[in-house]
This record gives structure tokens, sequence and C-alpha cells, in this order.
């Protein structure tokens, strides 16, 4: 019954910046509070990989090739998650999609044209 919505995605050109969320529902504030908050991305004839992460702490981590262009936040009285994407490459395009625990939202494709 908990749900994850992601949204933001889009087209942009290289250069651009995204934001994406990912609002929870039918969650608790306690239990929202206490979880990391995970994005990954997906791309045709690739496995999903971890984009960045926040802890509960508000402890980030990135991966390699977003490290200084993305941020990843949390507003935990909203039930979001956010990450911002600027400098984006066409090499970013992919579906993000954004995780608490085992659920997992529906990924929000973003596409970088050059």
């Amino acid at each position: 019954q908990v749900q994850l919505v992601e949204s933001g995605g889009g087209l942009v050109q290289a250069g651009g910046s995204l934001r994406l969320s990912c609002v929870a529902s039918q969650v608790t504030f306690a239990l929202f509070r206490s979880v990391t908050l995970s994005w990954y991305r997906q791309v045709p004839g690739k496995q999903r990989e971890l984009v960045a992460a926040i802890t509960d702490a508000g402890a980030t981590n990135y991966a390699d090739f977003v490290k200084g262009r993305f941020t990843v936040s949390r507003n935990n009285r909203e039930y979001t998650a956010y990450l911002q994407m600027n400098s984006l490459n066409p090499e970013d395009t992919g579906i993000y999609s954004c995780n608490m625990g085992n659920i997992w939202g529906q990924g929000t494709q973003v596409t970088v044209s050059s």
C-alpha cells in the first residue's frame, strides 16, 4: 500500500538541468524519516545502478559519474525525495526511479539531447 511517485523528468538539452521529485504516500512520518531514500537509473542493455542516496541523518552517497553535478535531498515533512540534476549530458539519459526499502516508484524518463 505504500507508494512512491516520481515526477520531473523530461527532455532537455546537454548542459541543462532537471529536478526530480519522489513523493511517498501511505507511510507514517516516523517511518519515512527513518529510512534511506535512493535514486536509481535504468539504461537499456545495462543493469540498474545506484545514482544517489540520502540516509535518515542526511548523509549522502553518489555514483562517481554524477558527483559535483547532482544533489540528492529530502523533505520529510513533505514525504519527498529530490534529485537536482545539473550539467546534464546525453549519458545521463535513462529511467530514474526512487527507492525506499523494498518499495519502488514507477520511474520517470530523463532524456538529454546533444
